[in-house]
């Protein structure tokens, strides 16, 4: 399996340089989301605001990202580059302006009042969300330029898992270890770190990969077209109503320093169980591929979901009284989740072919656009739900005004035994929830990997309507 990472297999359209550096770019932009959407929630709560009006801030924000997904996504689809290249330009602008967004957004002036505070960051966040959109567009859609290959596709997709996962651990570790009780530094710091890495890993892309299989529809996307085009791509929407179940309940990453530290009396705890987890995200990233080669990955994906509703519950009822356990159990649902962490963005450029072959439009601006919002969206709902279920009256939670966790434990504040036990119910409970609703959703997805190779064959004039027609195995 491995040595996919290093030969180029019969049929396939890339060089081996061209997957290595679109592999570690990954790296850099998970390891600016992660900050983004796991510690963005502890930065907030560690600044002394209001919890439910953090909450409402972060939704707020949300307004301009609906309408700056959508607009980017019209000027990709319409803005053509002197140098021919569709996805490139894009990226080179990304990958100098997100590192400086994500500074701004952790350098929150610490003698600003609550308002000051809540100002400043609503429109840092609009600032990054901005700046994201230009990088994340186009890294996704330039696969679809890269190579037709279906089997391709899917096993770069699968293996960039590895160094996003790569990202992610750093990112991680930075966050936990330098606003740790041991290092007593903060999260200015640890975005200084995460963005310095991320260019390190995200430039090579700039220079390496190639653009084979250029748009061939010059039209102009209206907003007419674009509305046309989405109510003819059902499966995108139906694929994504899922994903917002799914993400924007995933209040784990955003609520997990604080598990570890109130519940089991040490936020180090969630660097061993983030680092036992990883071990079968990088397994898995690996055997993915071979395991699409037998099945269907929305199959793979469904079976993957009720596990981890399954595993979800029983940790619940296990409670937080063992750490042992706790680790054990975290562990064995890590398995389903790596698999659906790899699986996750599969999926969009299926839909991107099918909505080419349904409508005859070439809109990967808008697909990938749409992946984009509901990426950032459901990742500002996450962090506002678990901040507003806290921030609930009836929770009882207690906020609290520092940088670190040594100055947290140095404050005496101790929470109820009521708070904690909402805090658990919305760590382990909240997101089996959304997982479920997703499940449900996604049983409504028809759209095959075996159909959608034929799709891209005819999107590329390989062979012709009736020919693809002939071979699909059901109507579309």
């Amino acid at each position: 399996m491995l040595e996919k990472l290093k030969q180029t297999p019969a049929g396939w359209q890339t060089s081996s340089k061209e997957r290595k550096s679109y592999y570690v770019y990954f790296a850099g932009q998970n390891a600016i989301y992660h900050l983004i959407s796991t510690f963005l929630t502890t930065y907030l709560m560690f600044q002394g605001v209001d919890l439910a009006k953090s909450a409402a801030v972060m939704l707020a924000v949300k307004v301009w990202d609906a309408i700056n997904d959508a607009v980017f996504g019209v000027i990709f689809d319409a803005v053509k580059f002197k140098s021919g290249k569709k996805y490139l330009p894009w990226l080179k602008i990304s990958t100098a302006l997100t590192p400086i967004a994500t500074l701004l957004l952790f350098c929150i002036p610490k003698s600003a009042g609550e308002t000051q505070k809540l100002l400043w960051f609503a429109v840092a966040y609009i600032i990054w969300d901005t700046v994201y959109t230009l990088c994340d567009v186009p890294i996704y859609g330039v696969i679809t330029s890269m190579t037709t290959n279906m089997d391709e596709r899917n096993s770069m997709l699968s293996y960039k898992s590895i160094w996003g996962g790569v990202g992610m651990a750093f990112t991680t570790v930075a966050a936990t270890v330098l606003v740790s009780q041991k290092v007593n530094s903060n999260y200015t710091m640890v975005a200084l770190a995460a963005s310095i890495f991320a260019v390190a890993t995200m430039v090579p892309v700039l220079f390496n990969i190639k653009e084979r299989y250029p748009s061939t529809d010059d039209e102009a996307f209206t907003v007419g077209r674009m509305f046309k085009y989405l109510f003819k791509n059902k499966y995108l929407l139906i694929y994504y109503l899922g994903f917002f179940f799914y993400s924007a309940a995933n209040v784990s990453g955003q609520l997990n320093l604080f598990v570890s530290y109130y519940l089991f009396n040490d936020e180090m705890v969630s660097l061993i169980v983030g680092a036992v987890n990883t071990v079968p995200s990088l397994i898995f990233s690996l055997l993915v591929p071979g395991m699409l080669r037998k099945m269907d990955k929305m199959k793979l994906y469904k079976i993957n979901a009720l596990a981890v509703v399954v595993l979800s519950l029983v940790i619940w009822l296990a409670g937080y009284n063992s750490i042992v356990l706790y680790i054990i159990l975290s562990t064995l649902r890590a398995v389903p989740l790596a698999i659906i962490g790899v699986l996750m963005f599969m999926f969009t450029p299926d839909c991107a072919e099918y909505g080419k072959y349904k409508s005859g439009i070439e809109a990967k601006g808008i697909t990938f656009a749409i992946q984009t919002f509901m990426v950032k969206l459901t990742a500002a709902i996450s962090g506002a739900l678990g901040m507003f279920l806290l921030g609930l009256k009836s929770t009882g939670w207690i906020s609290v005004e520092v940088e670190n966790f040594q100055q947290l434990s140095e404050s005496g504040v101790v929470q109820s035994p009521h708070a904690l036990n909402v805090l658990w119910f919305v760590f382990v409970m909240v997101p089996a929830i959304g997982c479920l609703l997703a499940y449900i959703v996604w049983n409504f997805y028809k759209l095959n990997d075996k159909d959608v190779q034929v799709m891209a064959e005819c999107n590329i004039g390989k062979i012709s309507r009736s020919e693809a027609d002939g071979k699909l195995s059901r109507k579309y």
